[in-house]
């Protein structure tokens, strides 16, 4: 109300409110009671004369009052304020320009604390109208003393200086980038200023020129002294007093670069351009040029070089030659001179095409106008007439020549007769014929050979990387394999538990058949051949066959009479027959013929020589033909490689042939397929001729899976197949002892523990190989017994693709049931009674077990339990140290950190109650200080397993 009787008053109602200016109106006009300042009419003497003071004035002003320095304002400051203006009148300066609030926070609490501030040219970024702007503002806070002598505001005085800021910022650049122009400049430059010529300004290139000397500030004289007597000076002043600039092109100046060394040669272009005032008076000398003298220098040589050349070319025994661009002559040296029959004086008159054989004209026209047309060289044979009149056969080849510009200037070229040496040629030439047709032949003969030799160098390459990727893989297939198999007696009776673990060993064995294929493709599977009759065994296989293929497939069998035996692993025979005539049948989709051939072979020293991985001699060959639909040519040289496919996708693993291929190989044979697209595909294997009476292969019968109590030690590095491992082992009976590499094996059996079998990995780290081991093995303990395990053998006990004589080996993976019966048939084979060794019953083991990790306290005690001793749990030293007082165990197994001492400071302090008590520490570190000062201790890694365990205590309890 108040804001709308003062407007309808007017500003004379308020007198301080002076002149006519539109902020004098607003401020009438504005609502005052609605804020912290009230009515105008109750506004005190002090806000109003600094109101009407600002209002009189045409600088930018405005006017902070109260702690929340509610705002006015003059015209000048309404411009600065721009799209905030009238919004930001009565309002809190915070509020008005948010994107400054803590600046002005800052302001209010100086001015009312009676202080100042000043800032110039100061950067912000204000929201003046929607969107933000960078500005520089001139900006003075002084504080409004109010009728009782307090500070009440502040007043500030605001001058945009955004215009002059970027004005000279854009000039400070310009200026900038003109001194960068100046010091980057290419060329040396340089500003000499008054009659001295006194070095004013010089550029890195001219101080690179001159030895980077202190020249700015000196006369030249004085700065560069060396070239006093060499004419500059002279030129500097003519320039000075004619006003007209000098223009100097490969001029010659000796520069000491180094004070005390010997002048430098250099050759320059430059100019001395006078610079004058805007009274026409000479002020100074423009000094700008280039260092040319490498152009220079260039140019002396190849006049030189020319001269050089002419001397050489004079006196050569070669016709040379040199012409222009229009194809004139204008240099023969003395050898063509002579051969035509002209002076020097003759040559630039000499019409050369007319000593062309006439027959030969058009030869030569095609490329010699192409070469002048295109700048390109060119060389051709034509017949020139000498001088006496005989033609004779020249080899013309010339080259372009070109000017420093580029610019095309003729020809330059050298004449050779080669008569006699085309004679000698074409004599040759009957004889060269009649050799390269026997070229050609062997040629193709053992190009045919090498690709062979590429082939077979390529499929090696990929068996041994697939050798190694199943050894992994077996391992790995054996870790989970052996848990499962330990799984299902723990699932027993769950009828849904059962039949995952057994869908999940069905995988286990589909990943056991493809690591094996990958072995049998890298020649890395242990074979055990016997002498086989391969008819017999074919025609033993036809059920099997039928079964297989199904009944849309006929089969014909024909084995030739007389067959010759041959030395194979006939399992692994029926497996590649049973491969070739599944990939037969796939090939036949609608059925078909299926025919198994079997036969004596000879491949003679011809057929060897175009397969270098054969030996020519008899073999005994078996065929497998389809009617299928063949394969394209150019997939024949892929079809053995592991997972190439023809079937569609999912049809295959594309390892059948693969493993058929590196089987044939592995046994000394040889295999080829023959195929055409629609006719089929045969594929025959030739395995070599075995003088020998066929072995009888008796078939392996149905065994009762057992175990027994005898001593294994089990040496394999990889953790969690030894876990697994001991495990089964530890199930069947038997008393496990436990190493991870050969030589760790190696230390138990001759610390003499009693150990019936040794069970080691083939591939183990370190420099004690296990075969090795095994033999040091039987020299210490000639009546232990040796089983090698491993997913690939790596030529350790496989030689030939044949396991050695008298080793025992399991594969990666196996199964609980067939290291039952491998471990029983071995250890069988040693004529000791089961359990000979083993220890005789004892009595309850107590172990102490301080562990303060519950978890592991539980898995620990499970485990303890499981191999039938008695467990004592404690979770600190105290608890450990009063059990020992009232249980007094056999042995104690002590965590190495405990919460309240030491598993160190718990061992001494038990042995002070029993002085003999065994001690194990368990810890996460691979030793543990203070150990050594103890007797009767050792140390389990975590994590650790039964078997590490097992073995330790078997170890402590046996000092005893």
């Amino acid at each position: 109300m108040a804001g709308d009787k003062a407007g309808e008053a007017g500003n004379g109602a308020y007198p301080f409110l002076a002149g006519d200016s539109e902020m004098a109106r607003r401020i009438a006009a504005f609502d005052w009671a609605s804020t912290a300042l009230g009515p105008i009419s109750t506004w005190p003497q002090s806000l109003k004369s600094t109101v009407g003071m600002m209002l009189l004035s045409p600088v930018p002003m405005a006017l902070l009052w109260g702690q929340n320095g509610v705002m006015i304002y003059n015209d000048g400051y309404a411009e600065v304020a721009g799209g905030r203006h009238p919004a930001i009148l009565g309002s809190q300066v915070v509020e008005s320009w948010p994107e400054i609030a803590d600046f002005n926070r800052n302001v209010i609490e100086v001015g009312l604390a009676g202080g100042t501030l000043s800032y110039r040219d100061q950067e912000m970024t204000l929201n003046r109208s929607g969107t933000p702007e960078k500005v520089w503002l001139n900006l003075d806070y002084s504080p409004v003393i109010d009728d009782e002598g307090k500070p009440a505001g502040v007043i500030a005085f605001v001058v945009e200086t955004t215009r002059r800021v970027r004005a000279e910022t854009q000039l400070e650049r310009g200026f900038e980038m003109l001194r960068q122009m100046f010091e980057q400049a290419p060329g040396f430059i340089a500003i000499l200023a008054g009659p001295d010529h006194t070095f004013a300004m010089v550029n890195n290139a001219y101080m690179q020129l001159v030895g980077h000397r202190d020249a700015v500030g000196k006369p030249v004289r004085e700065a560069l002294p060396e070239i006093v007597d060499q004419g500059f000076i002279e030129l500097l002043d003519r320039v000075r007093e004619t006003e007209e600039p000098y223009i100097g092109q490969s001029i010659r100046v000796l520069l000491q670069r180094e004070p005390g060394s010997e002048p430098v040669e250099r050759y320059l272009d430059f100019v001395f351009h006078p610079v004058s005032s805007a009274q026409s008076n000479v002020r100074g000398i423009f000094v700008q040029g280039h260092d040319v003298t490498e152009r220079r220098l260039g140019e002396i040589a190849l006049r030189e070089s020319e001269e050089r050349f002419r001397l050489v070319a004079e006196s050569a025994m070669v016709k040379l030659w040199m012409g222009d661009a229009e194809g004139k002559c204008i240099y023969l040296n003395a050898m063509l001179r002579n051969f035509w029959g002209v002076t020097s004086e003759e040559v630039p008159h000499f019409d050369w095409l007319e000593t062309v054989h006439p027959d030969d004209l058009q030869a030569l026209k095609e490329p010699y106008e192409r070469a002048m047309r295109d700048h390109v060289p060119f060389s051709v044979e034509v017949r020139f007439r000498r001088a006496d009149g005989v033609y004779r056969l020249i080899n013309t080849t010339a080259q372009p020549r070109f000017g420093r510009r580029g610019e095309f200037e003729g020809m330059i070229g050298v004449n050779v007769d080669v008569t006699e040496r085309r004679q000698a040629e074409e004599a040759q030439q009957e004889l060269n014929a009649m050799l390269e047709q026997r070229v050609d032949a062997e040629t193709a003969r053992r190009s045919k050979a090498e690709d062979a030799l590429r082939q077979a160098q390529k499929m090696e390459a990929i068996g041994k990387l697939t050798g190694g990727v199943a050894h992994d893989f077996n391992n790995l297939l054996q870790v989970v394999s052996g848990n499962l198999q330990l799984l299902s007696k723990d699932v027993a009776g769950n009828e849904r538990a059962e039949m995952r673990v057994a869908s999940a060993l069905e995988g286990i064995g589909r990943g056991a058949k493809l690591a094996n294929q990958l072995l049998a493709f890298g020649r890395r599977q242990p074979l055990e051949p016997k002498v086989v009759n391969i008819g017999r065994l074919v025609n033993g296989m036809g059920d099997m066959l039928r079964r297989t293929i199904g009944e849309s497939v006929e089969v014909d069998t024909m084995v030739s009479g007389g067959l010759w035996n041959t030395l194979a692993d006939p399992g692994q025979l029926e497996n590649a027959l049973l491969n070739l005539a599944i990939n037969a049948r796939d090939a036949m989709e609608g059925g078909g013929k299926l025919t198994i051939e079997v036969g004596n072979a000879f491949l003679d020293d011809a057929y060897a020589a175009d397969h270098p991985d054969v030996q020519a001699g008899q073999y005994v060959m078996l065929a497998v033909t389809d009617t299928g639909e063949g394969i394209a040519p150019e997939l024949l040289q892929q079809v053995f490689e592991p997972f190439f496919s023809t079937k569609p996708q999912g049809k295959g693993t594309g390892l059948g042939l693969s493993m058929v291929y590196g089987f044939v190989k592995q046994s000394g044979g040889h295999i080829k397929i023959y195929s055409e697209r629609g006719h089929g595909t045969t594929v025959k294997l030739y395995l070599p001729r075995n003088h020998q009476s066929e072995d009888v292969i008796t078939p392996t019968g149905v065994t009762t899976t057992t175990g027994g109590t005898e001593t294994i030690l089990v040496a394999e590095d990889d953790d969690a197949v030894r876990a697994t491992v001991v495990d089964m082992l530890s199930e069947l009976g038997y008393h496990i002892l436990t190493a991870k590499d050969a030589a760790s094996a190696l230390t138990v059996i001759e610390s003499g523990a009693p150990v019936d079998l040794l069970f080691t990995d083939v591939v183990m780290p370190g420099p004690l190989k296990s075969t090795e081991l095994a033999r040091k093995a039987k020299e210490r303990k000639p009546s232990i017994a040796v089983l090698f395990t491993s997913g690939y053998t790596e030529n350790s006990i496989v030689h030939g693709g044949r396991l050695d004589a008298g080793v025992d080996l399991l594969s990666k993976p196996y199964t609980r049931e067939a290291l039952a019966r491998k471990v029983r048939q071995v250890l069988g084979r040693t004529g000791k009674p089961t359990g000979e060794t083993a220890p005789p019953p004892a009595q309850k083991i107590t172990v102490l077990l301080c562990e303060d990790d519950v978890l592991i306290r539980m898995s620990t005690t499970e485990m303890l339990e499981s191999a039938g001793m008695k467990v004592i749990e404690s979770g600190s030293g105290a608890e450990a140290l009063a059990a020992i007082e009232t249980e007094a165990p056999d042995i104690l197994i002590a965590d190495v950190g405990l919460p309240d001492m030491t598993g160190i400071e718990l061992a001494e302090k038990a042995r002070e109650i029993l002085s003999t008590l065994p001690i194990i520490f368990a810890t996460g570190h691979s030793d543990v200080p203070g150990t050594e000062a103890l007797s009767r201790t050792a140390i389990v890694t975590k994590p650790y397993d039964m078997g590490r365990l097992q073995g330790s205590i078997d170890m402590l309890l046996g000092d005893t």
